[in-house]
């Protein structure tokens, strides 16, 4: 048999042996990192039945629908951008004019980056989707698409010491546009950053500009270390201007954001030692903003 676990998972319900196969297909694809211990107990459960649709199951259990057929890297992609270009179009807040501007000149045809799957991604990002489905279901299920084939990484280009003890395995970031794809800014990067439930990125600045759009929420965040944490919600953006201090600590939602740094992208982060970092790794936010 030459079909992928790819295209088994989506054998239409009714096919006979579907629900067995695309179990088996499921497995498969969890063994490569590419679906989470949630999902995967999904199509368990829907391989009871040849004829019980997945995302039903899915939806009974909180997570976003999957796609109905295998998408290629490509598609994928472009379906991506589109839906990143409808959520920034209403926005005015500071570095989206300019991000507009540098998504429209980046080279829609350049080859996708090979795909590198990282754990964090497939354990956290189904309840990140999940959050942001509700309010945004086009967005979440074009991400969700795209995931399998993005180039994630387990840690942005600052340094490591900065995250915390446990935000390096639960910290990943995704390029979606750099200077390789044609973007008309030598040192501007785009992309998607995912952060598991309570991890704390511990005070630091950059030489960057940023701006961060969360998708999800709530996540605290402070502007210096002797400032006070400001608890935020999704979909309210955060811009630091060159060199301002920041700090992150995710709720109990997984932080999923979309993350601009209009130049200095590859610049190394600053630390700035806080006394107060181990209580505020062990802080929990609450689920209301």
């Amino acid at each position: 048999m030459t079909d992928t676990p790819d295209t088994l998972l989506h054998l239409p319900p009714g096919t006979p042996g579907a629900g067995r196969i695309r179990y088996g297909a499921a497995m498969a694809l969890y063994q490569q990192g590419k679906l989470s211990a949630a999902t995967l107990e999904a199509f368990r459960i829907a391989s009871a039945s040849d004829t019980r649709p997945v995302d039903e199951v899915l939806a009974a259990h909180g997570l976003p629908p999957h796609s109905l057929a295998p998408t290629s890297a490509t598609t994928a992609g472009q379906r991506l951008m589109d839906e990143v270009r409808a959520y920034l179009a209403p926005l005015t807040c500071p570095g989206a004019a300019e991000l507009r501007r540098l998504i429209a000149q980046s080279d829609a045809t350049a080859t996708p980056p090979a795909p590198q799957p990282q754990p964090v991604v497939a354990t956290h990002l189904p309840a990140a989707l999940a959050a942001l489905a509700p309010t945004h279901p086009a967005l979440a299920k074009a991400i969700g698409a795209a995931a399998p084939h993005l180039p994630w990484a387990s840690h942005d280009p600052a340094p490591p010491d900065h995250t915390g003890p446990a935000c390096a395995g639960g910290h990943a970031f995704c390029p979606l546009i750099t200077p390789d794809t044609g973007l008309g800014r030598r040192d501007a990067e785009f992309g998607l950053v995912l952060m598991a439930p309570h991890i704390l990125c511990r005070d630091h600045s950059h030489p960057a500009p940023e701006l961060y759009l969360p998708l999800t929420g709530p996540h605290g965040w402070r502007f210096g270390p002797a400032r006070p944490l400001i608890t935020k919600p999704a979909h309210r953006s955060v811009w630091h201007d060159a060199h301002r201090p920041h700090l992150i600590k995710v709720g109990p939602t997984p932080f999923l954001a979309f993350v601009f740094r209009t130049r200095d992208s590859a610049a190394p982060a600053r630390i700035l030692p806080a006394p107060d970092w181990p209580a505020l790794e062990s802080l929990r936010l609450t689920a209301t903003p």
